[in-house]
């Protein structure tokens, strides 16, 4: 699960400040204040580890790519290809890690969350060249060991403390520069003797990003039927295209859930298809096969307990455009990252506020008798979505330390965020000015104007 990200020179980003994840993380903010950049630097992150090139520091994307970010100076903050482009990421790990020195048995760290901050600097083409990258492994909030990676001007160095790094006999070949944005070169571990934990730290990352998930604003339009030939998919797709293969393979490999412990197991389109009832968008919802033996299938729903059945296509656009988000927040692996943008999007406000009961639950939702040990983030522009939050927070149905709440606003150029401070009344303690619009002075201003209509309406009755 990320702990912490932090960006400086992205975007509209000049410094971001260490922002705290939770495993429930929303971000609100006006539009075009820079908030959505955050996702989309880790899914560039992601499509780097998943690149087949070692030596492209940061694969910025193409048509085929999670994302496309254009070019290097594109990203950077002002578009100066003087300035780097940092960033770190911090996670907590599934389990303790140990690490051993391979020439002094006595010498062990172990740890629950590491950190990787990287620095990347427009090389001689304007494309982005990895200067530097330090792996930190803490226990708790203590750092127990370190490791710098560096390109340096005439020679690349790689540096660990406390634990020392031993040459090899007969291997003092120079050190590699660094490989993308998080590893280390086979040759430059083979120069050491005791430098095959590096491996794993890199290891870890790819582990970590790759079980990092996106949903964007945009979901594809309902179908009359939908494909689907048996293959397990990774995700339900950027646009939610693929959110009913998706459901029809959690059904097929008999996924079972439950909102927490001690709650009612159900198959997994059972699941869905009752949060989707407890929305209040439909009253019931099935998939299936538009005849014996055929790859397509159909959604059938029904908007009330008296309706008739209809396709998905022929109900409120809003069902289609929220089922992608209630699929991918139950169907990603356990301790998976979902990162989405406006889910409540075409929702009426009801279904708004419920969503966050939605999420909540994926959160603390278990399956095979085990947590799931989810992670969502979500940007959303939903005030009835956070008024939920705040009251679940009250009658304790989710610890505030469970939730991180930003603000993000432009401050000239550059975007700032704000950290917004949850009591354990789900009381918000520094309300940002102009959060949700300026509310109160609506008010102010309707009660002034019905006050003079009211009076010039008695003045002209005396006239």
């Amino acid at each position: 699960m990320l702990t912490e990200l932090q960006i400086k020179n992205f975007k509209a980003w000049q410094d971001s400040g260490p922002i705290r994840l939770a495993p429930l993380t929303v971000i609100f903010g006006v539009n075009s204040s820079g908030k959505s950049s955050l996702g989309h630097l880790l899914l560039a992150l992601k499509q780097t580890v998943q690149l087949a090139d070692r030596k492209r520091a940061l694969h910025l994307g193409d048509e085929n790519s999670l994302i496309d970010l254009g070019t290097f100076a594109d990203c950077l903050y002002a578009h100066d290809l003087k300035q780097p482009l940092e960033f770190s990421l911090r996670w907590r790990l599934p389990s303790t890690l140990s690490i051993k020195n391979a020439l002094d048995a006595k010498q062990i760290y172990r740890g629950d969350e590491l950190r990787l901050s990287s620095i990347l600097r427009a090389d001689k083409t304007e494309q982005p060249q990895t200067a530097s990258f330090k792996y930190e492994l803490f226990h708790g909030e203590n750092e127990v060991l370190s490791v710098v990676h560096a390109r340096g001007a005439s020679q690349a160095k790689l540096e660990c403390s406390p634990l020392k790094l031993v040459r090899a006999v007969g291997r003092g070949w120079p050190v590699e520069p660094p490989e993308k944005f998080y590893r280390f070169s086979d040759r430059t571990l083979l120069r050491y003797q005791n430098a095959d934990f590096l491996a794993d730290f890199a290891l870890r990352t790819e582990r970590t990003l790759e079980q990092l998930y996106f949903l964007g604003p945009l979901r594809q339009p309902p179908r009359r039927s939908y494909q689907w030939s048996g293959e397990t998919l990774p995700d339900v797709g950027a646009q939610g295209q693929y959110a009913i293969p998706a459901l029809l393979a959690a059904a097929a490999q008999d996924r079972k859930l439950n909102s927490g412990r001690r709650q009612r197991v159900q198959r997994f389109d059972e699941f869905i298809a009752r949060w989707l009832a407890d929305l209040g968008v439909i009253d019931s919802f099935t998939v299936q096969p538009v005849a014996k033996g055929r790859k397509e299938y159909e959604v059938l729903v029904k908007t009330h307990p008296k309706s008739t059945v209809v396709r998905l296509t022929d109900v409120g656009f809003g069902i289609s455009q929220v089922l992608p988000a209630l699929v991918q927040a139950f169907y990603a692996p356990p301790g998976s990252t979902v990162w989405m943008e406006q889910p409540e999007i075409h929702l009426h406000p009801m279904a708004q506020s419920n969503l966050a009961d939605v999420f909540i639950s994926a959160v603390k939702s278990y399956e095979g008798g085990n947590p799931r040990n989810m992670q969502l983030i979500v940007e959303t522009h939903s005030e009835h979505f956070l008024t939920r939050l705040q009251r679940r927070v009250a009658e304790q149905s989710i610890d505030a330390n469970d939730l991180a709440i930003y603000f993000v606003n432009p401050k000239g150029a550059a975007a700032k965020m704000e950290a917004l401070r949850l009591n354990m009344f789900g009381e918000i303690e520094n309300w940002p000015e102009n959060f949700f619009g300026d509310e109160m002075g609506d008010i102010a201003a309707r009660t002034m104007a019905a006050l003079q209509r009211q009076a010039g309406a008695t003045d002209g009755g005396h006239s």
